[in-house]
């Protein structure tokens, strides 16, 4: 199973991809999206974002056909004192999760508290904790930036907590259920019992 980690931005994206298999871990690829760009130096913000949210798309969209993961796991959404910022990462996240419905893959989110408790022990690590715990669990990795290394965190923490880890018998974890298994059963929750 190859999943795809992807820590959503509006100026950076960050993408990581694991292979797994049985309980082994490999590294298919990871980096980073720049989504800013010289030329848009003069001009303002908000005039940029179609652009930058058109290239999120088209980016990612290259990533999932050239790997073909089945799996993406991806930040969940946190609350922001700035509601300019949390705007547009919502608008950057929103972005992710169409291009990976658009290409059929399995969704499913996490917190940072989350990530970083699965790889480090620790909820309350750093980032350059976690890009070391990743280098002594897959081996030396030259990460273009944090962004890549929070992607290839989320990617790893699906394999190892997620569904993609579950034992046969035990009950998932509520973070293990994909974004449709949870939109399919409060539907069939809300839909009237035949009798």
């Amino acid at each position: 199973m190859i999943i795809l980690g992807v820590d959503p931005g509006s100026r950076l994206l960050g993408y990581g991809l694991i292979e797994k298999k049985g309980n082994q871990l490999r590294v298919v690829d990871h980096g980073t999206i720049q989504l800013y760009h010289k030329e848009y130096k003069d001009i303002p913000v908000d005039e940029t974002t179609p652009s930058r949210l058109k290239e999120i798309h088209i980016k990612l969209s290259e990533v999932i056909r050239q790997y073909r993961p089945q799996v993406m796991a991806v930040e969940k959404v946190f609350f922001s004192k700035n509601a300019v910022s949390a705007l547009k990462l919502g608008q950057a996240r929103g972005v992710v999760l169409l291009s990976a419905a658009v290409h059929d893959l399995e969704i499913y989110e996490y917190s940072v508290t989350e990530v970083k408790s699965m790889i480090t022990g620790h909820g309350r690590a750093d980032k350059e904790q976690v890009a070391k715990m990743l280098t002594l669990m897959l081996g030396a990795q030259d990460f273009a930036t944090a962004d890549a290394s929070d992607a290839l965190a989320l990617a790893v923490a699906h394999a190892i907590g997620g569904k993609a880890s579950e034992i046969p018998g035990k009950s998932p974890s509520r973070s293990g259920r994909s974004l449709k298994d949870v939109a399919e059963a409060k539907l069939a929750a809300s839909r009237p019992m035949k009798r």
